[in-house]
């Protein structure tokens, strides 16, 4: 991944440098009133972000899609409730970026951004760990700019679920870049972000596999985790 050294060493000493910087603004600008627009007219019942100045509004997912998403979503909010570890989201989660604004389908707020929300949130900070699960209309995006503006931003942990392949790829931000630490469909993934939570893999894809690892995380709270 390139990078801002990278993207402007090539026109910092070009004699069109004050054009180029006042038509950067200008487009800024213009996307900012844009963005403004979209935060005003988005309908609670729309799943749509904001990306690269353009509103992107997706179409309802497939129930395998909401299969998985619930599966993740439900042993992630089940672990960081029992250990009071911070809030888990899912789906129309509108997080703000410092250009784009996403709505991936789970995220996890660690403590120290979880005591920042209130009942009346609309806009939510920049999550600690995030989930997407692919779909044909949004894996380019989650493997692309998404991919980018989580890792430039600060998301500490990115997992790429494939719903139809029952593949996930866990990525770790290391500096200013991911780095993959696990891709598999089997196997354990321990979460570096949510401290403690560790989970078979099997269980983010299959039903029984998901109540099963429910179980285990309700029993293990008697015992503490580590």
């Amino acid at each position: 991944m390139l990078t801002i050294d990278d993207l402007i060493a090539p026109i910092i000493h070009s004699p069109q440098l004050p054009v180029i910087v006042q038509r950067l603004q200008n487009q800024l600008e213009e996307e900012n009133r844009r963005r403004q627009e979209f935060y005003d007219e988005v309908s609670p019942d729309q799943k749509a972000e904001f990306i690269d100045g353009e509103m992107i509004v997706h179409s309802p997912a497939r129930n395998r899609h909401l299969d998985v998403t619930q599966f993740v979503a439900r042993l992630l909010i089940t672990f960081a409730q029992i250990y009071g570890l911070g809030q888990v989201k899912v789906e129309k989660c509108l997080c703000v970026f410092s250009r784009n604004a996403y709505e991936p389908d789970v995220v996890f707020f660690g403590s120290q951004k979880a005591q920042q929300l209130t009942a009346e949130t609309k806009l939510f900070p920049i999550p600690d760990l995030i989930v997407e699960v692919l779909s044909e209309s949004t894996a380019a995006n989650d493997r692309g700019i998404k991919f980018q503006d989580y890792a430039s931003s600060g998301v500490q942990e990115y997992w790429i679920m494939d719903a139809d392949q029952n593949v996930v790829e866990q990525y770790v931000l290391a500096g200013e870049q991911y780095q993959l630490v696990l891709k598999s469909d089997s196997g354990m993934l321990k979460s570096h972000v949510i401290a403690g939570f560790v989970t078979d893999v099997e269980a983010l894809f299959a039903a029984e596999k998901n109540l099963e690892m429910l179980r285990e995380i309700v029993k293990s709270e008697d015992g503490g985790h580590g």
